[in-house]
């Protein structure tokens, strides 16, 4: 039992198993093996039955204390956690790991939390922001037109070329700092950004047991312009479910675009 209390699962997929503690069900789960010329990139959101990623402006209330369990689970494999500026600025996000899966990272031999990102375009950037704290390595990547001019110590700040900076150029710079890995937690803008480079390699999707029937955005919101995937969608190949009451946890991989 973790420190946040036992938290029981079904597994549904692939192998079934039943009433099973979420840590033991989640053992060995390891992000994919990263493309040979970029980190691999996945995604984890929560959304309700009907596809919204926000409750009130923020994910806050579509997930459990299990979501959040599994949240840290996948954030303690990962090289790095990113968000978007809107997420920062909409709830300060807090992209650590908790004590235990620190510890265990530890006697891994990794830095207790992964690398922070936060990605910026020119809007300003929350630097009071709690993100801002702490002792892990923190990544800022903002556009070129972005008025902050320096980072809170022990944050990094990188100016892109451009005022959106471009997921490929982010990737390359993540790899240049030995970061194989990078998960993302939104925002759907983000998301989107990402999905129409093609970069998109897994998504970890808890569905929460809710109806919100609102305007909220879903976990990607429409790509700007026109989809490379409209007539041509990415497939995915499911590869793990999970179930905790009455909220699921799935996994999907993605082949390479194109």
């Amino acid at each position: 039992m973790t420190a946040e209390g036992p938290h029981r699962v079904d597994r549904l997929w692939p192998d079934s198993a039943f009433d099973l503690e979420l840590d033991d069900a989640m053992a060995g789960f390891a992000p994919s093996e990263a493309p040979p010329d970029r980190p691999l990139v996945a995604i984890n959101m929560v959304t309700s039955v009907d596809g919204r990623a926000q409750l009130d402006g923020t994910a806050e209330g579509l997930g459990s204390r299990a979501d959040r369990r599994v949240m840290r689970l996948y954030r303690a494999v990962f090289d790095a956690v990113g968000s978007g500026a809107g997420t920062l600025r909409a709830t300060g996000i807090w992209l650590r790991v908790g004590e235990d899966l620190a510890a265990r990272r530890a006697r891994n031999g990794l830095a207790p939390n992964p690398t922070g990102v936060v990605i910026a375009g020119i809007q300003p950037v929350p630097i009071d922001a709690r993100w801002f704290s702490g002792d892990e390595p923190r990544i800022l990547i903002v556009g070129a037109g972005n008025p902050v001019s320096d980072a809170p110590p022990g944050t990094e700040l990188l100016r892109s070329p451009g005022d959106r900076p471009d997921p490929r150029w982010v990737l390359a710079r993540l790899a240049e700092r030995h970061i194989g890995s990078l998960l993302l937690e939104g925002g759907p803008n983000l998301n989107a950004a990402f999905l129409a480079e093609g970069l998109i390699d897994e998504v970890y999707w808890t569905v929460g047991a809710h109806l919100l029937g609102t305007d909220a955005l879903p976990m990607i919101v429409p790509i700007a312009g026109r989809s490379p995937f409209a007539h041509a969608p990415r497939r995915g190949a499911l590869v793990s479910v999970l179930r905790h009451e009455n909220e699921l946890f799935l996994r999907y991989r993605f082949g390479a675009a194109g």
